[in-house]
């Protein structure tokens, strides 16, 4: 595994100012399979998805030197070890908050600012960001999970680190809570974050990654925009229609003519696949042919990465 996040310390904070500047935070991570794939961008959010046990957080967990791992992960050209202060570089949070259960929030906040050795005001600038301040005062034994999740996050973040890295940040948090995190993910990133998101719901990345990564029995199967990921799942989908069987000649024409694929299933229906609907509509009127039958049945994304996982499909 090789992971690695640019070798230029002052190009980096020259550009930090300037989102979506992906070159200049961005993680490489070579798989068992030998394939490297790129990482969270400085104005990016990334998602790394993958299946239960598909090998997310250990990839993770070896990428920040907690566990033994073939290969090296650097941070700006050098491994987290060889920063004086790598909380500064890169924040990572597991699920929830780890800390003494009878801790209250603003105080676990403290102690960890002092480990990292910044202010506690930065604390308290937190638990106002992942708005928190009225539950500053409880115990971490009493926090919900969306709760606990926030002041992981806070937590992360404590010495404003230049990569965030949240393995399954949205697990089981309900539709407000998803909404929140979308919007304060976007907030990170747009500030020049580079964010790195696990998770095993690839429509829940729709929701929070700009580009996504497909892990699955320990590789990576596939890269690619958020907005790729889509045209690919697009493409896969079906439109079914029935014709007068005489314009079926003036179909396969228009087939030909137009690059998709017909696949006759009867004498007067078809399967369609290469072009949308609507598309196929307009068309069809343009020719005055009539369709008695026109539906489109479309994969989910959830359908599109497990035919991701299972055929190692490569996007380029």
């Amino acid at each position: 595994m090789r992971t690695e996040i640019p070798d230029d310390e002052r190009g980096v904070r020259e550009r930090r100012s300037c989102p979506g500047v992906r070159a200049q935070a961005y993680i490489r991570k070579k798989a068992s399979s030998g394939r490297c794939i790129r990482g969270p961008a400085a104005g990016c959010v990334t998602g790394f998805v993958g299946s239960n046990g598909a090998g997310k957080t250990t990839t993770i967990r070896a990428m920040l030197g907690l566990l033994p791992a073939e290969g090296h992960t650097l941070y700006l050209g050098r491994p987290l070890t060889a920063w004086r202060a790598p909380s500064r570089i890169v924040g990572a949070a597991f699920g929830g908050v780890a800390g003494h259960p009878k801790h209250r929030v603003r105080y676990h906040l403290h102690m960890i600012a002092a480990g990292a050795g910044v202010p506690d005001r930065r604390a308290d600038e937190l638990l106002d960001q992942v708005g928190l301040r009225e539950a500053a005062g409880l115990r971490l034994s009493v926090l919900s999970l969306g709760m606990s999740q926030r002041v992981g996050i806070a937590q992360a973040l404590i010495a404003s680190p230049r990569v965030l890295i949240l393995d399954e940040p949205a697990n089981g948090l309900d539709p407000h809570a998803v909404r929140w995190l979308r919007d304060f993910l976007r907030t990170l990133a747009d500030a020049g974050t580079a964010v790195l998101i696990s998770s095993h719901l690839l429509a829940e990345m729709q929701q929070l990654a700009d580009r996504v990564a497909v892990l699955s029995q320990g590789k990576v199967v596939a890269e690619a925009d958020m907005s790729d990921l889509l045209a690919y799942a697009d493409r896969q989908s079906v439109v079914q229609i029935q014709y007068a069987s005489d314009d079926a000649p003036t179909l396969a024409g228009l087939a030909r003519r137009q690059g998709f694929a017909l696949r006759r299933t009867g004498p007067d229906t078809a399967d369609i696949t290469g072009i949308s609907r609507e598309k196929l509509a307009r068309l069809c009127l343009d020719l005055r042919v009539p369709l008695f039958q026109l539906s489109e049945n479309r994969p989910s994304l959830e359908d599109s990465y497990l035919t991701i996982a299972h055929e190692e499909f490569k996007i380029t």
